[in-house]
């Protein structure tokens, strides 16, 4: 009889009813510091990110994501590319206390385009090479399209209100992540609507609600955001 119940004990530990799930009724929050940052008049720069995520609104880590690159902006070409790194410590929602680091190694090219003299544009595509713990090799790939759209001004600057929109498709570059497991290419999505104030020509905040939905699960996240442009000299 103790073997049998010990024998049930493992099986609903090993269950995907014991697996920690996301609690989608619940709101998450993004804490987020963007740069980009030129070398003086030359092609040359550094961009990154720093966010803080949560599973709810105050705690339960999701992730701690440190991005940097650096960029290069060929003269005229109206398009930005950038090489980067990235470390991401992703944590278990719930009370597990279990975390999982990768580290990805990025290629990025970002162009804007103005639409009606208000409607700022900008479409980046991003592919990642993801090296995650207990994983195979993995790749994905990236499109995002963002809409600015200045309320008071036709474009950003100090004390400038503006509309924030982005739509971000996330989609796997193989199925198989090693030991019989498999992901679909589809990886994910992010839809965005948010307000964002201009503190200073080179910064601005926003404030918005981002929905992030996956093949498993669909989740709300509060975002808080700074935008920073500076240029060293």
């Amino acid at each position: 009889m103790k073997k049998l119940l010990l024998l049930l004990l493992c099986a609903w530990l090993a269950s995907p009813l014991a697996a920690q799930t996301v609690e989608e009724d619940k709101l998450g929050a993004w804490y987020m510091y963007f740069y980009n940052a030129r070398f003086g008049d030359g092609p040359f720069g550094i961009q990154g990110d720093y966010q803080f995520r949560f599973w709810n609104f105050g705690n339960d880590l999701e992730q701690v994501l440190i991005r940097n690159g650096l960029t290069y902006t060929p003269k005229d070409a109206g398009v930005t590319f950038t090489l980067g790194y990235a470390s991401i410590t992703t944590g278990t929602p719930g009370e597990s206390t279990n975390t999982v680091h990768e580290n990805r190694i990025y290629q990025e090219a970002l162009f804007s385009q103005r639409l009606g003299g208000r409607f700022l544009l900008t479409h980046r595509f991003r592919s990642e090479q993801r090296w995650l713990e207990e994983q195979d090799f993995r790749t994905r790939y990236r499109y995002n399209i963002f809409v600015n759209v200045p309320l008071n001004a036709t474009d950003f600057g100090k004390g400038v209100v503006y509309l924030a929109l982005y739509n971000e498709i996330f989609i796997n570059g193989q199925t198989d992540i090693g030991d019989g497991r498999e992901v679909q290419y589809f990886d994910r999505n992010r839809t965005y609507l948010g307000i964002g104030f201009g503190l200073r020509d080179n910064l601005r905040i926003q404030l918005g609600a981002m929905n992030q939905t996956t093949a498993n699960w669909s989740k709300w996240q509060a975002q808080f955001s700074a935008h920073h442009n500076f240029s060293f000299r």
